[in-house]
């Protein structure tokens, strides 16, 4: 299999624009045959302001015969839609997460099994920033870390997180949380910044996980850290010999001396051929703020999408499934626990464990 990779897009939202975009960048590595729409009129205006090929007919989609599909729909038809398209043969990247049931994600490891190919859209550790701390850990600059405190990214991303920044594989684990809902003054938005001084409330969600090993995780998010002048979002990662706080690294050297370094994000050279200008200006320099911009963001989706060669030929697993399946897990179990506000919940064994 050569570059590029065909693929058709599901969907015709937010996201279902970042793989258009990543197309129309890097046209070397990605040919996007059809974006497809719901309705004539999205398909129309979608084609018209942002040059891309558009349609409403799913056959002219399978006509084309896509290298692989991307299933960008919401999030509760992701894995009803990807359903159809595995039987009819055709590989899937899907965004998150796989299924929104137990059942949903117990037919989608069931299907891996048979020879569906199924990847998924996690994207969040390979953001550059991330990328870096996850790497220090990983290479045991703090030792072996165990307690992780995590308010950075919403459900199936914060689980994702924390298994990465604790490097730990999908285990058993309790669970206790609670649900708060807060007043906030809004100062940003997906469409720019907001300066009425409207107020929304916010949900915030908190989850304390302890896992089997003894290592330990906080969870506390609300949506509006997102985007919000006033909200910021944190991470801590402890271990013996030190610990990752947002932008900076503490830790014990060699010679038993104290030392603290300035994170900066990470650029996986395997991926250098989708760098921008605009990413490499971001990634040279130390921000004091732990920002996770929009280039961020599309360049590790664009790292999922060059990846789909490796996985398609067999040579690269990509986000293993059964990781991507734990992530959606424990969100179902997250949601279990704020509605029993602090009692404890347990993990049952998945098929997907210890594979």
């Amino acid at each position: 299999m050569e570059f590029p990779l065909s693929f058709v897009v599901v969907g015709s939202g937010f996201r279902s624009l970042f793989y258009a975009r990543i197309a129309k960048r890097f046209p070397q590595f990605f040919t996007l045959k059809y974006l497809l729409c719901r309705t004539e009129e999205k398909a129309q205006k979608l084609n018209a302001e942002y040059g891309i090929p558009t349609t409403t007919s799913q056959e002219l989609c399978m006509e084309a015969k896509p290298d692989f599909v991307v299933v960008a729909v919401n999030r509760n038809s992701v894995w009803s839609v990807a359903r159809e398209w595995i039987k009819a043969g055709f590989p899937v990247l899907l965004e998150t997460p796989v299924g929104h049931t137990e059942e949903e994600l117990k037919e989608a490891w069931e299907m891996s099994l048979h020879g569906a190919k199924i990847q998924v859209a996690e994207q969040y550790h390979r953001y550059p920033i991330l990328a870096a701390g996850i790497k220090a850990v990983k290479e045991g600059l703090i030792g072996d870390p165990y307690g992780v405190t995590l308010s950075m990214a919403h459900d199936y991303h914060g689980a994702s997180l924390i298994r990465q920044m604790l490097n730990i594989e999908p285990m058993a684990m309790t669970l206790r949380g609670n649900q708060y809902r807060n007043l906030v003054t809004q100062t940003d938005s997906r469409y720019g910044p907001i300066t009425d001084g409207s107020v929304t409330e916010q949900e915030r969600t908190v989850v304390q996980i302890e896992f089997a090993n003894g290592k330990t995780a906080l969870y506390d998010f609300a949506g509006i850290q997102y985007r919000s002048f006033i909200r910021a979002r944190h991470v801590n990662v402890q271990g013996q010999n030190g610990e990752w706080n947002d932008s900076l690294i503490r830790y014990v050297r060699e010679d038993l001396l104290p030392e603290m370094e300035y994170l900066k994000p990470y650029l996986d050279p395997k991926y250098k051929e989708l760098e921008t200008g605009a990413l490499r200006e971001i990634c040279r320099q130390w921000n004091p703020v732990f920002a996770m911009e929009a280039e961020q963001d599309e360049y590790a989706i664009a790292t999922m999408m060059y990846d789909m060669k490796g996985y398609l030929e067999e040579t690269d697993l990509g986000y293993p499934l059964r990781e991507a399946l734990e992530d959606a897990y424990t969100w179902i179990l997250f949601q279990r626990a704020v509605e029993k506000p602090w009692q404890t919940i347990e993990s049952e064994p998945m098929p997907w464990h210890d594979r």
